[in-house]
């Protein structure tokens, strides 16, 4: 039995998947179906039984979860003391929405770091569900995005979504414009808008947009540029396209139920579990400076800035 196993476990336990667990560790799904297998042979148990409504916890599961995460925690505080020991950077990850981790996480964890030489950072995309899984086995310090069920999460910053499209767009002139006058225009998204439980997502759920009418881009930048040159519409941040609707290349478009009111929220564990680099971080959000940097979502971050998301996890 080793830590590898018992982590695939937990988080296929938890996100009830094996290809969303496999997306979380940045391995493969054959990679984290042998590690359960292994483990299942070791222990003489099924743990985790595949059913219509996805993998199940058997009784003995039941039983190891809660063990198998106090151990993976256990090995995160025992990496994080010899990192202390031998005098390495401070490590801070954080997981975020695309948006946030194109346009905003580059240069608030500049100004940040900027306070601390000893520090590292990483910067990895995650779906909703995923970052309370994430934030509990430690394999993210600090979520920023969406208001997460399970760990602290803290109002961070109020924005307002807005329906935008290109200048030449038919209803451009409209004063109301009901939803079911979208019904047969694509609607184009960054990753983010492809989870249902995000801002974007549920937008896109209660304006009854179907699946095959969302045409996913990398990111938000190029949603910005396919609506502008009227490939269709999109679902974004009213400050992310402030510059483009005052020059003309995108206009809001009147749509009911919009603008709707978002907020975003960090998201850590529970005071006596962060480490000390993470109230550091939490301090360090509530300040003027961090506050003007989330608020300028302008898209005027060099495109150089952004970094994919990279998941670096040593697996045996």
């Amino acid at each position: 039995m080793t830590l590898t196993q018992l982590e695939a476990f937990v988080l296929v336990a938890r996100l009830g998947s094996v290809k969303e667990a496999a997306a979380v560790l940045g391995v493969s799904e054959p990679a984290v179906s042998s590690a359960l297998a292994a483990l299942r042979q070791h222990l003489g148990d099924p743990l985790l039984v595949r059913t219509p409504q996805g993998m199940e916890l058997s009784p003995g599961g039941q039983r190891l979860v809660g063990i198998a995460s106090q151990m993976v925690n256990l090995a995160a505080d025992a990496e994080a003391a010899i990192r202390r020991a031998n005098g390495a950077p401070d490590l801070l990850r954080v997981v975020t929405t695309s948006t946030i981790a194109e346009f905003v996480a580059p240069p608030l964890l500049d100004a940040f770091t900027g306070r601390s030489a000893a520090l590292q950072t990483s910067v990895n995309v995650a779906a909703a569900n995923q970052m309370p899984v994430l934030l509990q086995d430690r394999l993210a310090d600090v979520a920023l995005g969406p208001r997460l069920s399970g760990v602290d999460s803290v109002p961070l910053a109020r924005h307002k979504l807005v329906v935008v499209a290109g200048p030449h767009h038919p209803l451009r002139s409209a004063t109301r414009i009901m939803p079911e006058s979208l019904a047969s225009t694509d609607w184009l998204i960054d990753p983010v808008g492809a989870d249902p439980h995000s801002d974007v997502g549920r937008l896109l759920v209660r304006l009854r947009v179907p699946e095959r009418r969302m045409r996913v881009f990398s990111t938000a930048a190029a949603v910005r540029s396919a609506a502008a040159e009227g490939h269709g519409v999109a679902a974004t941040l009213g400050r992310l396209v402030a510059a483009d609707v005052a020059e003309g290349r995108l206009v809001v478009l009147p749509v009911v139920g919009t603008p709707v009111d978002i907020l975003w929220y960090v998201s850590t564990l529970e005071a006596g579990r962060r480490t000390p680099v993470v109230g550091q971080l939490l301090r360090f959000l509530s300040t003027p400076d961090a506050m003007h940097i989330m608020h300028r979502t302008d898209g005027s971050i060099p495109a150089s800035r952004f970094r994919p998301p990279v998941h670096v996890t040593l697996w045996s």
